[in-house]
């Protein structure tokens, strides 16, 4: 009895141990630094990108520095390489946790979820492989925000943890562990292809420099070869005296009392303007403001689109928006049937919107400017709600 219970042991052991080598085996085969790959930063404003004797020195935000040294590269401790105040990390790391739902797209987009040893958790989370490998072990469950599990994540074994200080914390407890805390500060991008750009970031870390640029010119491309498009449509109409080529937009709804709106500054109004409409708060210097209802509808009574994000359980109606506000029903765009709308429900949006501001800018040039685009093109996150 005792020989088969070693056995048992023993080859659940090996099994685990297999399951673990073919993990971050792929990520190890497929990822070695190479600084030789320059890796320039266009749009994000957030971090920067710097080569100094064979050492990426990236700087995040305006207080977080990181040395980032390839794993064959010999620096002494203490070496003049490596700036005072600089933290740093060996690349390509093998293992990181991820705290949301933009840090996560950024991998899949890099097909890299091999990197990834832990996540907050799975609720509301579509992609099938990061929740298989949650379900089989390869990815843990760390807990949310301002209550980590600090066990769970050293069962991670990390090499960095990716952390979002816009959270809700919690941080110190797993500063204690001795990882590395890595900023991820695409969420505070104001420009749709600087949110994107980020892939770049995380591609420094993964060693994976030239996929990320790959990926990423191909998105820019994308974006803005059709932003051009809209550009020529709107500058002919312009020159033949024509108005109202350029619809007005507002975005939000009422929730628990006031309005969320975004502000003129945020990545999503200038999606608004590169597909050729004009955001009702331009002026707003700000990322997004709190708006009462009144102030709302003052705003964008007659708005010509309103553009709709929720969660709604089931299917979002006309009727269910009188419902949540009854005054909704005084906006143009209601009266209209011009809302434009995705549920979060039954798309991945924060999953993969980050890195796919090319496919947003192209379901809102569907709606907006129809003529612009293939009369067969299925959206992949907005649709005008069915009258």
């Amino acid at each position: 009895m005792n020989k088969i219970f070693c056995f048992l042991t023993a080859l659940m052991l090996m099994t685990a141990c297999g399951q673990r080598t073919a993990s971050t085996g792929d990520a190890d085969k497929a990822s070695t630094a190479d600084t030789t790959v320059a890796v320039e930063v266009n749009y994000a404003t957030e971090f920067s990108v710097r080569d100094s004797a064979g050492i990426r020195l990236v700087d995040v935000g305006s207080h977080y520095h990181f040395a980032l040294i390839p794993a064959s590269l010999t620096v002494p401790e203490g070496s003049p390489e490596v700036p005072e105040g600089y933290t740093p990390i060996r690349v390509p790391i093998r293992r990181a946790l991820c705290m949301t739902a933009l840090q996560l797209s950024n991998f899949t987009a890099l097909d890299a979820h091999d990197f990834i040893s832990g996540i907050t958790g799975t609720k509301n989370l579509f992609n099938a492989d990061i929740r298989q490998r949650t379900d089989d072990g390869r990815i843990v469950k760390i807990g949310m925000e301002g209550n980590f599990d600090t066990e769970m994540v050293l069962a991670a074994n990390p090499d960095v943890i990716f952390i979002s200080p816009s959270k809700r914390g919690g941080y110190d407890a797993i500063k204690e562990t001795g990882i590395t805390l890595v900023p991820h500060l695409g969420y505070k991008e104001l420009d749709p292809l600087g949110q994107a750009e980020w892939i770049k970031f995380v591609g420094l870390f993964i060693g994976r420099e030239a996929e990320a640029n790959a990926i990423f010119a191909g998105i820019e491309q994308r974006y803005n070869e059709l932003k051009k498009r809209v550009e020529e449509k709107l500058d002919q109409a312009a020159a033949q005296g024509l108005t109202h080529q350029r619809p007005t937009i507002i975005s939000g709804e009422m929730h628990y009392g006031s309005w969320h709106a975004v502000g003129g500054k945020n990545y999503l109004a200038q999606i608004f303007r590169d597909a050729g409409a004009d955001y009702v708060i331009h002026d707003d210097e700000t990322s997004g403001e709190n708006l009462e209802f009144e102030k709302a509808y003052a705003l964008a009574a007659d708005a010509d689109y309103w553009r709709i994000l929720n969660s709604f359980p089931g299917d979002f109606s006309y009727e269910a928006l009188r419902a949540s506000e009854p005054r909704n029903e005084l906006f143009k765009a209601f009266r209209e049937r011009k809302v434009i709308y995705c549920n979060m429900r039954k798309t991945p949006y924060y999953e993969i919107s980050p890195v796919q501001p090319d496919v947003l800018l192209k379901d809102l040039v569907a709606i907006l400017h129809p003529e612009l685009m293939e009369s067969d093109y299925q959206p992949t996150f907005y649709r005008l709600l069915a009258p």
